[in-house]
């Protein structure tokens, strides 16, 4: 999919033949390369020479190089320096640990620590629950990985997962004032993993499970949440779910048409399909057929996998065993979550009419959304430079949020759909159309929506 993208922003510092035409034939130049320029700023101004910053939006780094030669290519013109702005943001990393309290003089100091810190210490020792309120844990997560499935990248190991899990917990901070804190693990030990993470726990009022493959994720997460007394979320399956619930619950209501009735496909059986299609299940969906690689889940396989076995069981009541392709034929609803480019504009053109397609694989969809809009008449992706964003930041800061505020030592199913449910709530009647069935992550409301939900189903889950 060639859309230049915020993502591989670069800035050229250029040297230019001073004249009147000098920032447009760089500008033009910029555009035939392919190039979105957003930003040109001349920094130096000489008799005889300029010096322009040329920022602009490319797709990949090859093409950023092309960038640079069609601007070498003109008469006079000397490209100094590239900057990659993507890399940039991240020298150093995107977190710091600032303090919440004043450290001014001898006083402050007796408090904070040695010796008044004793005090406290003592009362949580007499009272372990007191340090959810006398600590960090009252408003900090965990966000755990072992880098075994990142994006879309794979298995490239704790290391260079950290990237990522430091931009999940700037996002927590900055959506839901959630404190959080990457932990990447090097080992890919399921026992060690859960061994770990329980000896960690009591820092933390949650831990977010991130980009772990599976099936390793569900056993860590069911043992985490059988063993620990703080909630577990595994993001990439539930956040993933809820958004997907939300989104469709609206796209439907743009095509007029129903749940229970719909034909759904769900490309892709791993953590984010599995959680899916669960959650569609509970809130009705009667019509759903499940493919991996080598084609439908179907009841005539055995399946070592419990989850693909769950799935065999309880979707794709016909027996289909064909392939994705095959399976798409007629259907109503695609949910991709699985590879880039699986299918093609015929396959798009063979669902029924008015269709949805949510081509999810991140960075790359299954399918150009473009291309899809051709015959579908509502496409999503979880990308930001394409309408209808399905993304977990809508979920997974609220949904934290919520859960510190309401004290909840476990997740429930009536927690995920009421999540869904605020987020859809954010579209109102008369902004829902094809191109918006799901608020903007920037919308300031939508993470207090979602606490408010997730907190109201704990209390009510405590009541009972």
């Amino acid at each position: 999919m060639a859309n230049p993208s915020p993502g591989n922003s670069i800035t050229l510092r250029v040297a230019a033949p001073s004249s009147f035409t000098a920032t447009s034939e760089l500008a033009a130049a910029v555009g035939a390369a392919g190039a979105a320029i957003t930003a040109l700023d001349v920094t130096e101004s000489h008799h005889d020479t300029l010096v322009v910053d040329v920022t602009c939006n490319t797709t990949d780094d090859d093409h950023a190089a092309r960038v640079k030669d069609a601007l070498n290519a003109l008469d006079g013109v000397t490209v100094q320096h590239v900057s990659d702005r993507t890399f940039l943001m991240h020298l150093g990393g995107k977190l710091e640990v600032v303090p919440k309290v004043a450290l001014r003089n001898r006083d402050d100091l007796s408090r904070a620590y040695t010796p008044g810190v004793a005090r406290v210490c003592l009362a949580i020792a007499e009272d372990p629950a007191a340090a959810r309120n006398l600590t960090v844990k009252r408003n900090t997560i965990a966000v755990l990985t072992d880098g075994s499935a990142v994006l879309g990248l794979g298995n490239i190991g704790p290391a260079a997962a950290l990237p990522v899990m430091e931009g999940k917990a700037a996002l927590f901070k900055q959506f839901a004032n959630v404190d959080a804190w990457p932990v990447c693990l090097d080992t890919q030990d399921t026992e060690e993993i859960i061994m770990i993470a329980k000896a960690m726990a009591p820092v933390y009022g949650g831990i977010n499970l991130e980009d772990i493959a599976a099936p390793r994720c569900f056993e860590i997460e069911k043992r985490l949440r059988d063993e620990l007394d703080i909630p577990v979320f595994h993001d990439d399956q539930h956040g993933t779910a809820i958004v997907t619930l939300a989104a469709l619950h609206n796209a439907l209501r743009v095509v007029d048409k129903k749940l229970p009735e719909v034909r759904i496909v769900v490309s892709g059986v791993g953590a984010a399909g599995s959680a899916i299609i669960q959650l569609l299940k509970a809130q009705g969906a009667q019509h759903i057929v499940a493919a991996g690689r080598s084609g439908a889940i179907h009841s005539g396989e055995q399946y070592d996998d419990e989850h693909r076995a769950w799935i065999a069981a309880n979707t794709n009541e016909e027996g289909f065993a064909g392939t994705l392709h095959e399976a798409m034929a007629g259907a109503d609803v695609f949910i991709g979550v699985s590879a880039p480019h699986v299918i093609g504009e015929e396959q798009v053109a063979a669902m029924a009419e008015n269709a949805i397609v949510f081509a999810m694989a991140n960075p790359t969809p299954e399918i150009d959304p473009v291309i899809a809009s051709k015959h579908a008449a509502v496409v999503a992706t979880g990308r930001s430079d394409f309408p209808n964003q399905i993304n977990n930041v809508l979920a997974f800061p609220g949904f934290f949020r919520g859960l510190l505020d309401a004290g909840a030592s476990d997740i429930t199913p009536e927690m995920l759909v009421a999540a869904a449910d605020a987020i859809a709530n954010r579209v109102a009647d008369d902004e829902l159309n094809a191109s918006y069935i799901i608020p903007s992550v920037f919308d300031p409301h939508v993470a207090a929506d979602v606490a408010a939900a997730v907190a109201g189903a704990a209390h009510a889950a405590r009541a009972l």
